[in-house]
């Protein structure tokens, strides 16, 4: 059986790659992790299909883990109820302690591990091949932790598996414990090895290029944040940065135009929300995005690569939402705007 994981750059078209790999004659199960792309999963298949087919299932990974992997095999016997998404405050609990809740729910960061220690693996494995022909986990940059080996354990299941996801979007972790997979997006090569190592055939050319994006939009953000993303387009657009109080006014009055904050946008009057949280949303025209006093310290110095992993991957998500214009503002012309 194939299995492939496809390294992808923003719009490239990866949620339509998964929508055309569909079929009305095969079982397909499809995970992804956030909400916002769990909805826009569902929205692109009842556009091409006018309604969910009975064979193709869709989840996001926690409800996935819960309703495969937990209650048929373990709700009875723990009387499992549901997640908690908070780690378990007592770091020296033991046994099912570690694992389970005073109120018999999950800890979300150690499901895989709990799945593992009671030697579930090869029966989701098997049924998985029982129900589905085709695994697809979408946003897989996302899966860490336990979570991770939990995902190429899974990858042994006899089945089609076609894995995407943008290293340079990995905003969020599943799941943490302690160092386990701790420095797994550390390194771009290292973390394809990983999937190597797993069989996996590693595909970096089909979706190397961003249909939503310009090529202005594209070396600016190859240029200052040192992550390579062409486009499929031919027109330029503007990037630019608001340097007086009046374009300033004018950007962010005019709600056509999305504010995007590093975080915190919500206290500011004006359409808005913040880097992290626009992620999957492929929707915007012109963005703006706000540089906070560390963001835009290192934007003058041009030093943007040098922001922390997780902060250049959130400011790349930001950036690359624009289909069309770019701009960017220090966050000290906002305000007149924030709430007092």
């Amino acid at each position: 059986m194939d299995k492939r994981v496809i390294f992808a750059v923003a719009g490239s078209g990866k949620t339509q790659l998964i929508i055309d790999s569909l079929d009305l004659k095969i079982r397909s199960l499809l995970i992804t992790y956030t909400d916002n792309n769990y909805v826009n999963l569902k929205l692109r298949i009842i556009r091409r299909f006018g309604y969910i087919p009975s064979n193709i299932y869709i989840y996001t990974y926690f409800s996935f883990m819960y309703s495969f992997c937990i209650k048929p095999y373990f709700s009875d016997d723990f009387r499992i109820v549901g997640i908690n998404y908070k780690p378990n405050p007592n770091r020296y609990a033991k046994g099912n302690d570690r694992y389970i809740d005073n109120y018999n729910r999950l800890y979300s960061n150690r499901i895989a591990k709990f799945l593992d220690i009671k030697s579930a693996l090869p029966l989701i494995r098997g049924r998985l091949e029982r129900y589905f022909d085709i695994l697809c986990v979408d946003e897989v940059q996302d899966m860490g932790g336990y979570d991770f080996n939990f995902l190429m354990a899974l990858s042994e299941a006899n089945i089609t598996q076609l894995y995407l996801g943008d290293f340079y979007q990995h905003t969020f972790d599943t799941s943490n414990d302690g160092v386990v997979n701790a420095n797994l997006h550390s390194d771009y090569e290292l973390y394809k090895s990983r999937f190597v190592q797993s069989n996996f055939t590693v595909d970096t050319t089909t979706l190397n290029k961003s249909y939503r994006c310009s090529i202005t939009v594209c070396d600016f953000v190859t240029r200052k944040l040192r992550i390579n993303i062409e486009s499929h387009k031919s027109e330029p657009a503007i990037v630019k940065s608001i340097n007086s109080l009046d374009e300033a006014r004018s950007v962010i009055t005019d709600d056509s135009i999305i504010k995007l904050f590093y975080r915190e946008h919500n206290k500011y009057r004006c359409y808005s929300s913040n880097w992290g949280e626009s992620k999957g949303i492929d929707k915007y025209n012109d963005v703006c995005v706000v540089l906070n006093k560390t963001t835009n310290d290192l934007y003058i110095k041009d030093e943007m690569y040098n922001l922390k992993p997780t902060t250049k991957n959130k400011f790349y998500v930001a950036c690359t939402r624009a289909r069309r214009n770019l701009y960017l503002i220090s966050e000290t012309f906002l305000a007149e705007y924030k709430v007092s």
